[in-house]
């Protein structure tokens, strides 16, 4: 163990900022982070051993027990519960012998639940030691721990049948669907890998942020700020070093469009980063990517090897002086904040991921207090898109405030899932005759952080002036119990996801859970409806978009779907108070303070 910890930190040059690299390097070769093991990353790298355990701690994938030789992680996203998850899972703890959160006595096969993975359009899904098993069944469960039984190798475990388009490449080997359902305009039109780089060197950086600026480019991660803004801010900015991070952490609930992009389309996100990097002077680039896509890396690493040898990354790229720049992979852990992008500079540096006080911004003093650029993926492939074919072609697309097209992830109750490149100004029941789906009680527009609706408003168009999105478009059918199947869910996610950081969302999003598992069982009060009310107003103040957004399930579905509620709660003023078990409440704490005693 001792040659595996120092044979890794070798290999990032005893770079403490490469900690995530490390530590999913070293569990991927010993099964999880023991005590022992820890101490020695600690040694090796000479920083405190906390510093070490702050981040293994923090993030869901890391582990300090052995978790078994096959780890099955089984998404438990609402989704995931329409499409017959809890039965799957049945399945899998019968024929494995344990239960979920629990290892086999043999330390064979461990069960654990995981939030969702970017599969939604094909579910109930689950990672096993890194590869991703689709459109499971409780057959095909009974098969898969049949299989571990008998020693199979993960690969046998997923059979001969490949996903479609380049899921099947020798490098992926995925039984992933990309579910292409409509190419756009923008970035699923045609176009040829380098193109956009050859043309931006003909340019300056400055004829280059402007072209961006012309166009209206806005971030396609939901918050839509102006691409060239942070450009601009960032190319005034001192310092000789400056970085270019693209955030592929789509760890929002139905979200799996990045997944698609960077899997039928690399280049061409590898292509955005590099012009923007020479648009603002940086030579570095960092694709921060979750650890679910993990299966993904050989393939990636494989393009951007064949880049630079193409002369579209490295040195003197297309021939331009002073035109060098480089960009690696970094994987995430587990942790929807990290979506977050001071979050994700955070865990990028080795951290926990969580949210810096603004400012100051990114653009100032980002990665390593260095100029930080963090666009999403979409964003980036709309630039090269833009560079190529003008500003005047990308306003005649979309709305007056929303320019271009936008990738979402459709998934749920509908008959054609996957993804769909849309002009902005598209309706809603639009699309959801598009996506063959009929009966429909409720949409979640842009994942449980966005806005849940009803049939009143399906009349209303995606844009930047009526409803944004980042992508996710959750399909919600008349027979599903709308707070129970979904809201119920989604508030989970959240209590789980938070970092604690700030006070309101450590303290709302857990009271919040609570609250409405007492509504839904038929015991709660208009008060309680009320203060959820009240709450959201609160969570304002928390620092990052998670907390600012948790309680939008909630909030949404009371102001948009209040019978729901109503025929729930109890008539009157009267509580029903739950009874305080003493002994329970404490449990942790004597738990974490049995030692020391």
């Amino acid at each position: 163990m001792g040659n595996t910890v120092n044979n890794v930190v070798k290999k990032y040059n005893g770079d403490a900022t490469r900690l995530m690299d490390i530590l999913i390097d070293i569990q991927s070769e010993l099964g999880h982070l023991s005590d022992w093991t820890v101490e020695q990353i600690s040694k090796t790298l000479d920083v405190p051993r906390v510093s070490i355990e702050q981040t293994v701690s923090f993030y869901h994938f890391f582990t300090k027990e052995p978790r078994g030789k096959y780890t099955v992680y089984l998404n438990n996203s609402a989704v995931a519960g329409f499409f017959g998850r809890a039965e799957v899972a049945k399945a899998f703890e019968k024929a494995a012998g344990c239960g979920f959160g629990h290892v086999t006595p043999d330390g064979l096969i461990g069960l654990f639940d995981t939030a969702c993975i970017g599969m939604s359009d094909q579910e109930p899904a689950a990672i096993i030691n890194d590869e991703i098993f689709t459109s499971l069944t409780p057959a095909k469960a009974k098969e898969i721990i049949a299989g571990m039984k008998a020693g199979k190798s993960v690969e046998a475990l997923k059979g001969g049948k490949y996903g479609d388009g380049k899921n099947s490449n020798p490098l992926i080997r995925s039984m992933v669907n990309s579910n292409i359902m409509k190419k756009g305009e923008v970035i699923f039109s045609d176009y040829i890998p380098g193109s956009g780089i050859k043309k931006a060197v003909q340019m300056s950086s400055s004829e280059i942020i402007q072209i961006v600026k012309s166009s209206y480019v806005r971030g396609r991660g939901g918050a839509g700020f102006p691409t060239a803004m942070k450009w601009e801010v960032a190319k005034r900015a001192t310092g000789d070093v400056k970085y270019i991070f693209c955030n592929a952490d789509e760890g929002e609930p139905g979200t799996f469009k990045d997944r698609v992009i960077l899997t039928e389309l690399p280049k061409l996100v590898f292509e955005g980063m590099a012009i923007a990097g020479y648009a603002v002077g940086a030579k570095y680039g960092i694709l921060y990517l979750r650890n679910e896509y993990l299966y993904l890396r050989k393939y990636l690493e494989s393009v951007l090897d064949e880049m630079r040898n193409e002369n579209l990354l490295g040195v003197l790229i297309a021939g331009k002086p002073g035109f060098n720049f480089d960009i690696k992979i970094q994987f995430g852990a587990g942790a929807y904040v990290c979506g977050e992008e001071s979050a994700l500079i955070e865990s990028a540096e080795g951290k926990r991921g969580e949210p810096r006080d603004r400012p100051p911004f990114p653009v100032e003093r980002g990665y390593l207090q260095r100029p930080t650029v963090v666009n999403n993926v979409e964003t980036l492939c709309s630039v090269v898109k833009v560079l190529l074919n003008g500003s005047d072609w990308y306003n005649s697309i979309g709305t007056k405030e929303s320019k271009g097209t936008k990738v979402i992830s459709v998934s749920g109750d509908c008959g054609k899932p996957g993804i769909y490149e849309i002009e902005w100004g598209f309706a809603v029941n639009d699309i959801l005759k598009m996506v063959g789906a009929e009966k429909v009680q409720a949409v979640q527009v842009g994942g449980p952080s966005g806005s849940c609706i009803g049939p009143g408003e399906f009349s209303r168009e995606l844009s930047y002036e009526d409803l944004a999105t980042g992508g996710s478009m959750i399909i919600i059918g008349e027979k599903r119990d709308l707070l129970k199947d979904v809201i119920l869910n989604f508030t989970e996610f959240f209590r789980d996801e938070s970092c604690g950081s700030c006070v309101p969302c450590r303290a709302l999003s857990g009271m919040s859970e609570v609250i409405l598992e007492r509504i839904i069982d038929g015991k709660g009060t208009a008060e309680d409806v009320g203060n959820f009310v009240k709450w959201h107003s609160i969570m304002k103040k928390n620092r990052c978009g998670l907390g600012q957004t948790a309680l939008n399930p909630i909030v949404s579905t009371i102001k948009n779907f209040p019978d729901l509620y109503n025929k729930r709660i109890k008539a009157g003023d009267e509580r029903t108070c739950p009874a305080f078990d003493l002994e329970k409440a404490v449990a942790d704490f004597d738990a974490a303070t049995a030692e020391v005693r």
